[in-house]
């Protein structure tokens, strides 16, 4: 990210660096990008969040970040999952 406006920035699937952070890691990222404010109920063109994607990932500690940061747990996609 050259500047924390990027962090709303969406690629050609709809995700953010949140979302990318949120598949990837590392957790010390996604603390970051979530600390700059961003959007962590964002959804990609297949409607999943940070959330989703990480959970789908099995990236656990990034899920419990994810929801001690309040992000929504019942949130659904585009085929009615969960995270």
């Amino acid at each position: 990210m050259k500047t924390f406006e990027d962090i709303h920035a969406k690629d050609q699937l709809g995700r953010t660096p949140l979302s990318w952070a949120a598949q990837l890691g590392p957790l010390k990222t996604v603390k970051i990008i979530i600390e700059a404010k961003a959007n962590i109920e964002a959804k990609d063109q297949f409607g999943r969040t940070p959330l989703s994607q990480a959970a789908q990932l099995g990236q656990l500690e990034t899920v419990k970040l994810l929801i001690e940061a309040k992000a929504d747990m019942e949130v659904k996609d585009q085929l009615g999952r969960t995270p």
